[in-house]
């Protein structure tokens, strides 16, 4: 097998995908970082979830809001619901494992609080009762998903939030959500450092 090649293809794909997407995904991608401004500004906070690779990601973004990004700023609030194992293991053995994340944000999310939810394929069981338990309690929701949305999309509120890579590559769908996440950084990284000058 001639990797190199299978490697410049996999460039190509990415490539591919970033500029079919860019038109229809870039107006999403700054109103949600908008929507995390203006949170954070009142001092509301961010919750983040996800399962696997999206985990990361949910854990990913945290680090970058709490520390820093590429800019000098004060420290901001958001909170990844992947990274406590007591907590996860303990409410998927108590309850079940599609609680894990709500459980979470029924003790920690409050009314203007963002829920930040990210699956590739829109169908976890997890992510769909986060949402849930976050509308409850009057919290906007973002979704990075993929593929047609799965049932992530169907359950959206009006004013929730869906930015959806429409492909069906799990691996492509992941990498254009960390280039999102990057971009709603730079965005929140940007508003503190310019109300600093």
């Amino acid at each position: 097998m001639n990797f190199i090649k299978r490697i410049n293809q996999q460039f190509s794909n990415y490539i591919d995908l970033l500029e079919q997407s860019s038109s229809s995904l870039a107006p999403k991608i700054e109103q949600a970082g908008q929507i995390m401004v203006k949170c954070l500004h009142q001092k509301h906070k961010i919750l983040a979830c996800g399962n696997g690779g999206s985990a990361a990601q949910a854990q990913h973004f945290a680090a970058e809001i709490v520390n820093r990004f590429e800019t000098e700023r004060v420290a901001l609030p958001v909170i990844s619901l992947t990274t406590d194992s007591s907590i996860l293991t303990s409410v998927a053995n108590d309850y079940a494992y599609e609680n894990i994340f709500s459980r979470q944000i029924e003790a920690l999310g409050n009314e203007k609080d963002i829920l930040l939810v990210i699956s590739t394929s829109g169908n976890s069981a997890n992510i769909l009762q986060a949402i849930k338990i976050a509308q409850q309690k009057n919290m906007l929701v973002i979704s990075l998903n993929g593929r047609d949305g799965g049932q992530v999309a169907h359950q959206l509120r009006e004013n929730d939030m869906e930015i959806c890579v429409s492909h069906q590559s799990t691996a492509r769908i992941q990498e254009v959500h960390l280039f999102i996440i990057h971009c709603l950084c730079e965005m929140i990284d940007l508003s503190w450092s310019n109300e600093d000058k």
